[in-house]
């Protein structure tokens, strides 16, 4: 419970720190959330990707990202 309401916390805070880098930088926010947003979420996928493949385990890193990629899309369509 504790972990969940820090995640939630923790998106409040990055969603804001997002939102003012587009405010000071006079970028349109839909670009901060096409790069910086975006790269934020895909960076715990790719990190356990890259230390798997470090650790010889690839189909770690193939079902991972063939796992997080049929989520995003099932979860954007549904």
């Amino acid at each position: 419970v504790v972990g969940f309401i820090l995640l939630i916390k923790g998106a409040d805070f990055f969603v804001a720190g997002a939102s003012g880098i587009a405010e000071k930088f006079r970028i349109p926010q839909i670009v901060i959330g096409l790069t910086i947003v975006a790269f934020g979420t895909s960076a715990p996928e790719a990190a356990i990707s890259i230390s798997a493949g470090f650790k010889g385990s690839t189909g770690i890193s193939i079902g991972n990202i063939l796992g997080s990629n049929i989520l995003n899309i099932l979860l954007i369509l549904g």
